[in-house]
C-alpha cells in the first residue's frame, strides 16, 4: 500500500516539478547541437545565434558539432536528451528531407521534435567557371536539353539541400543533369575552378569569395528574391520559372515535450536576436536573410518541407550517400 501511495505522489508531483524547472529556466549553460563540421553555414548561424541570445538569457551557449549521416547523429542526440531546454539544435533542410531519405525512418518531426523558431535562409546558387560557355541560365538549359545527363554539377553530397534544389530545378525545367556528389562544397568548388566540373550547386556562403574574386560566375540564385550581395544575378524564378524557390533554411529545435514556457522564453530571445545588428549583418554578408515568425509558423513550415521532400525523394528516387 505504501508503494502505491508513493508512486501516486511521485506521478502527481512530476508536473509541479516540471513547472518549477521551467520557471527557473535557464540556470546553467545551454548546448546547441550542429549536425555539421565547424566552419560551414549551419555552424556559422548557430554560433552567431548563440552569441546573440547568451547575454539576455544570462547563460553561456556551447556549440557542439556532431557531423555525420546527413545530420542524423546530431538529431538522435537531441531527441534522446531531456526536454529541459538545455540541449537544442540548429537544423537545416536535412531535418525535413531525412525522414524520407533514410530507411528505416530515423525520426519523426511531429513526434520527436519541438520547433522553437525559424532563423533564416541562405540561397542555393548555380555557379560556373569564369571561362564557361554557360554564361546564362538559358545557355545551360539549352545545352542540357540537347545533351541529357551529360552536363556535370557538383554538390556537397546526396540528399543535401543543394542536391534537392537541383532536383527541383530539373523537374521544373525538364532537363537532366549529372550530379557528382562531394563531401562538402569546398572540394566541388575546387574541381569547378580546375575544370573537372561544368557547374556547382552550393550555398551562397561557400561560393561568394570565389565569385567576388572573379574565378567563378553565379548564373542564378534559387531564392525567391535576388541576393543583396549579388544584385545583378537573376533568380531562377525570374528566368522563366515563376514561383521557383529553393533556399537553405535554418531552424532552432528542441526535444519533444519541452515545456511551453521554455519554448516561449527561447522563441522570444531568438526573435530579438533576429533584429540585432550582428545577426542581420552576419546573414546579410552571406546573401541570406532572417526569417522571423511564430513557433506555430515554424512547425507548419517544417511539416510542409517534409511533405515537399517526401514527394521529391519518391519521384526522383534520391538515395543518401
Amino acid at each position: 500500500m505504501k508503494k502505491i501511495i508513493f508512486s501516486f505522489l511521485l506521478v502527481a508531483t512530476l508536473p509541479f516539478a516540471s513547472n518549477l524547472m521551467a520557471q527557473d529556466y535557464p540556470n546553467k549553460p545551454i548546448k546547441i547541437l550542429v549536425g555539421y563540421a565547424p566552419g560551414g553555414a549551419v555552424d556559422l548561424v548557430a554560433r552567431t545565434l548563440g552569441q546573440s541570445i547568451s547575454a539576455p538569457l544570462g547563460q553561456s551557449i556551447v556549440i557542439e558539432n556532431k557531423p555525420g549521416a546527413g545530420s542524423n547523429i546530431a538529431v538522435k542526440q537531441l531527441i534522446d536528451s531531456p526536454p529541459d531546454g538545455y540541449t537544442l539544435m540548429v537544423a537545416a533542410n536535412a531535418l525535413a528531407a531525412n525522414m524520407s531519405l533514410y530507411k528505416p525512418q530515423p525520426f519523426d518531426i511531429e513526434k520527436d521534435i519541438t520547433p522553437i523558431a525559424m532563423i533564416g535562409r541562405v540561397p542555393v546558387v548555380l555557379a560556373v567557371s569564369a571561362e564557361s560557355k554557360y554564361q546564362k541560365l538559358s545557355d545551360l538549359i539549352s545545352a542540357a536539353k540537347a545533351n541529357p545527363d551529360v552536363i556535370t554539377y557538383g554538390t556537397p553530397g546526396n540528399g543535401g539541400a543543394p542536391h534537392m534544389a537541383m532536383k527541383l530545378f530539373e523537374q521544373s525545367s525538364g532537363i537532366t543533369l549529372k550530379q557528382i556528389p562531394y563531401k562538402g562544397g569546398a572540394p566541388a568548388i575546387t574541381d569547378l575552378i580546375g575544370g573537372q566540373l561544368d557547374l556547382v550547386a552550393v550555398n551562397m556562403l561557400e561560393i561568394a569569395p570565389h565569385a567576388k574574386s572573379g574565378k567563378l560566375k553565379i548564373v542564378a540564385v534559387m531564392s525567391a528574391k535576388r541576393s543583396p550581395i549579388f544584385p545583378e544575378v537573376p533568380t531562377v524564378a525570374e528566368s522563366g520559372f515563376p514561383g521557383f524557390e529553393a533556399s537553405v533554411w535554418y531552424s532552432l529545435i528542441a526535444p519533444a515535450k519541452t515545456p511551453a514556457s521554455i519554448v516561449k522564453t527561447l522563441h522570444a530571445q531568438v526573435e530579438k536576436a533576429l533584429q540585432s545588428k550582428e545577426m542581420l549583418e552576419r546573414l546579410g554578408s552571406i546573401g541570406g536573410e532572417v526569417s522571423p515568425g511564430t513557433t506555430a509558423q515554424a512547425a507548419s513550415f517544417l511539416n510542409s518541407e517534409r511533405r515537399r521532400y517526401e514527394k521529391l525523394v519518391r519521384e526522383a528516387n534520391i538515395k543518401p550517400d
